[in-house]
């Protein structure tokens, strides 16, 4: 497999000087540069939020990979690990490189298998940083590719992926492609492939709404209660990569189902918990551009 390079600059912004590319192998980043925001200005403080569910073998990449990107994206970071009920040491693994690393990262174990929304929730909860970010530990997205993010947060409050090729079994795709379709519909979102697992915001943002979705729908939910309170959001493409390792637990029927379920029963009650609108943020023009 030859090597990926990101690319997918936001409109309106300059290139990302940054995006590493990785090994023929995919399980490996090759350094291509500095990473950040245009200018070179760096982030006061990130924390990453990572999801895992049985990802050992990625972690044991990823992590070191992080711990090179993420310096060249913000002044301080730390990393949460969400273990949710991992029967392959995934949790201990963390810890473990993150000792080798000097990382400062953070487990929170799960002894069940608790569902995709709780196991976010429960991360992003956690953070720490003056902005917080959150993606997939399958690979899937490239850590560096929040440097395509970052520049949007000149404009927005919430920055958020939309896929440019999906990298997916042709029934993960379909599964999508209905998801964010009802999304569209029953929420009235006007954000394309909502459920990307790849965004950076304020941390005000995550202080001011309470996320109570168990399944994948709390990025539908992360999108309308943001966006009733007022904060700004904008979208800009990102690459999207095939898993290399492990096995994707999302697109079984069964947590196809829940979510499904969950989508039309939150919809009538996702109002008792909407979060109070803020006058100062909604005078501000929400960025129209995606990328």
């Amino acid at each position: 497999m030859p090597s990926r390079e990101a690319s997918g600059t936001p409109e309106g912004s300059e290139p990302a000087s940054a995006i590493s590319t990785r090994s023929a192998a995919g399980r490996g980043p090759v350094p291509a540069g500095p990473a950040g925001r245009p200018g070179g200005a760096l982030l006061s403080g990130l924390t990453l939020v990572l999801p895992v569910h049985n990802e050992a073998e990625n972690l044991s990449w990823l992590l070191p990979h992080a711990a090179e990107v993420l310096p060249r994206l913000a002044e301080h970071f730390d990393l949460v690990i969400v273990d949710d009920g991992s029967t392959d040491g995934s949790g201990a693994l963390a810890t473990s490189l993150a000792g080798e690393l000097g990382m400062d990262l953070r487990v929170i174990r799960h002894e069940q298998k608790s569902g995709y929304g709780i196991t976010v929730g429960d991360g992003l909860r956690a953070a720490r940083g003056d902005f917080v970010a959150f993606t997939d530990a399958d690979g899937q997205f490239e850590i560096a590719d929040l440097a395509l993010l970052a520049p949007l947060l000149d404009r927005a409050d919430l920055a958020a992926g939309w896929r440019q090729e999906r990298q997916d079994a042709r029934a993960r795709e379909v599964v999508s492609w209905v998801f964010n379709t009802l999304v569209a519909v029953l929420y009235r979102l006007p954000y394309r492939d909502v459920d990307c697992a790849l965004k950076l915001m304020r941390r005000e943002v995550l202080e001011s709404l309470t996320l109570e979705a168990r399944s994948a729908l709390i990025n539908a939910e992360l999108y309308y209660k943001a966006r009733h309170a007022g904060w700004r959001i904008a979208q800009v493409a990102v690459p999207h990569h095939p898993r290399v390792a492990g096995r994707r637990s999302g697109a079984r029927p069964r947590a196809i189902a829940r979510a499904i379920k969950e989508l039309f029963l939150f919809r009538l009650r996702i109002r008792r918990s909407l979060p109070a609108r803020n006058a100062a943020r909604t005078q501000r023009r929400e960025p129209t551009g995606k990328g």
